[in-house]
């Protein structure tokens, strides 16, 4: 069996509109322990990261602890909303949750973030059978996994975790890749 934790980062500085380069707030920094503390018993054997900031400031004193490197992988990337900040982001996202196709001129639309991100851990379950790997990406991104393997979850689904940051599920996978199992784990702030 091959387990996955994908890990939702802790809180950002949305003042910093530079959605790559946007880092955690202070207690962002502070609650990313929550995701060291509740991974380290899990023997993970490897540590993936989205390529953007916040992502990477959440795992990585984990990975460290536990003496494992970052891989950076860019299509574990949250999507592209546009090329400018979006104001009523709320209005947005439930647009496009509810037409998966919707995208703004210079955007992603769901569809083609959950392909992208469908694929990455396709990739990542060949490399890595029969392990456990820590996954640090972003809420949305995250959602369309969880999607794919549950038509049921959508908008509702997605408004309800919003908030949560950090943010951990869990997915099991039989040898053969199948899937077997989803289950969210709230962590304490």
């Amino acid at each position: 069996m091959t387990r996955v934790y994908f890990v939702r980062h802790a809180e950002p500085n949305y003042s910093n509109h530079d959605d790559r380069n946007r880092e955690l707030t202070e207690r962002g920094m502070r609650d990313r322990s929550l995701v060291t503390e509740f991974l380290l018993d899990k023997n993970v054997d490897a540590v993936i990261s989205s390529p953007y900031r916040r992502a990477v400031d959440t795992i990585e004193e984990f990975a460290r602890l536990r003496g494992l490197a970052v891989e950076l992988m860019e299509d574990f990337r949250e999507r592209r909303v546009d090329s400018c900040w979006i104001e009523d982001f709320t209005a947005f996202s439930r647009r496009q949750w509810n037409d998966f196709s919707y995208r703004l001129s210079d955007g992603e639309c769901l569809e083609e973030v959950q392909k992208r991100n469908i694929s990455a851990l396709n990739r990542v379950l060949e490399r890595y059978p029969g392990k456990v790997i820590a996954i640090a990406g972003h809420g949305t991104a995250i959602c369309t996994v969880m999607n794919y393997f549950d038509s049921s979850f959508g908008y509702s689904e997605f408004e309800r975790i919003k908030k949560l940051m950090p943010w951990i599920v869990e997915f099991e996978f039989d040898e053969k890749h199948l899937f077997l199992s989803m289950r969210e784990h709230g962590l304490e702030v």
